[in-house]
């Protein structure tokens, strides 16, 4: 369906239910309202509390700098100057802390913030302008045109909110000054790895580094991608001769099907089947479902070896391997579903099973949308 034509949300979202065959009912229940907020900032490039703090004066700055000169030839001075005129920015630091614990998660309540009307619409009208990217890009790499949809509209809003702050400056606090969790070296190391790659990235295509913008995070454009993702699996899909994430849609589009298909994605595959629980639940079916939830991200299991826990219906082909989903829906009965190895391709763009099912549901609807 072209973006022109009207449609009304609530016969969109009826029809995209029965096509996908979930269970989804009515009402999202209540937002996270905290939570949504550090996105909105997150999102809009907020940068208070920014300041010079002379980074190139910091004893761990300086052996990374060393690091660069020995590893990579980059001159000294140049990299002095640059760190002496990056800002050190607390909002990346408050953002990047984790939520405080203790309300449970809900499936709906996340759902709801990316499957709503201003990425529906969105998703149409991107849709309709790179039909051909989209369509070249499932032919090249296998990767359907509304899987690239939903995860670019979940990502950016197909480059709306791709995030105001410079990429320099995030990525230079988060590696040097990342705030006391219990994860704290394991992150710098790697920030410092973005930051190298950043570096890198920016020498070698002649571009000012203080010209990036991103998110709080230091991921950059619609696909926002983090500076060691652009250099391994970005691609330059529209031909101009350079990667541009920003201002290319068309690079986005190819660079997000070329990412899937290098972690598993397979083509004509299923992403998803609705499981049943097969036990009551409760605490020790809890226990049952995390065995089989110990795989990492890949599908491990037949549907024999599942059985005892869950079953689906009779389409989900006997000879793929699954493994299990669990959506929990707070004081609310968890949704279970059967992902293939293509949903767990989606995953490892975001390491959440809630990421990857808003990806299959934005790019559903819109699909549906589109079909109408």
């Amino acid at each position: 369906m072209k973006s022109s034509k009207s449609l009304t949300l609530a016969t969109l979202l009826i029809a995209t239910t029965l096509a996908s065959q979930s269970s989804f009912a009515a009402g999202a229940g209540s937002k996270n309202s905290s939570k949504k907020a550090r996105t909105q900032t997150a999102l809009a490039g907020d940068q208070g509390g920014t300041e010079y703090v002379h980074f190139a004066q910091w004893k761990d700055v300086s052996a990374f700098m060393d690091q660069m000169v020995q590893a990579h030839g980059f001159d000294r001075n140049k990299l002095a100057a640059d760190f002496d005129n990056t800002r050190y920015i607390e909002s990346a630091i408050k953002l990047i802390k984790p939520a405080p614990s203790g309300r449970p998660k809900n499936w709906k309540a996340y759902r709801a913030r990316f499957v709503e009307p201003k990425r529906i619409d969105a998703g149409l009208a991107f849709w309709d302008q790179y039909a051909d990217a989209l369509a070249r890009a499932e032919s090249q790499y296998g990767v359907p045109a509304e899987i690239i949809v939903g995860l670019i509209g979940v990502e950016s809003i197909f480059g709306r909110m791709t995030g105001g702050f410079r990429v320099m400056d995030t990525l230079t606090t988060l590696a040097f000054a990342y705030p006391d969790t219990p994860t704290r070296e394991a992150r710098m190391e790697f920030f410092r790895s973005e930051l190298e790659n950043f570096l890198l990235m920016a020498r070698d295509s002649g571009t000012d580094p203080f010209s990036y913008k991103g998110s709080y995070a230091g991921a950059i454009g619609l696909p926002q991608f983090m500076p060691g993702s652009i250099r391994k699996f970005a691609v330059d899909f529209d031909g101009d001769g350079k990667i541009d994430l920003s201002g290319s849609p068309v690079d986005a589009i190819g660079s997000v099907a070329n990412y899937l298909s290098l972690h598993g994605w397979k083509k004509s595959l299923p992403t998803v089947f609705p499981a049943t629980l097969a036990i009551p639940d409760s605490d020790a079916a809890n226990g049952a479902i995390a065995a089989y939830q110990t795989q990492g991200l890949k599908a491990s299991y037949t549907l024999d070896e599942l059985k005892a826990v869950a079953s689906t219906a009779g389409d989900a082909p006997g000879n793929l391997l699954y493994g299990l989903i669990d959506l929990q829906n707070g004081d609310e009965a968890t949704e279970y579903w059967f992902g293939t190895d293509n949903f767990y391709a989606i995953a490892q763009y975001n390491r959440s099973f809630f990421y990857a099912m808003s990806v299959i549901d934005l790019g559903r609807v819109i699909g549906a949308a589109r079909a109408k």
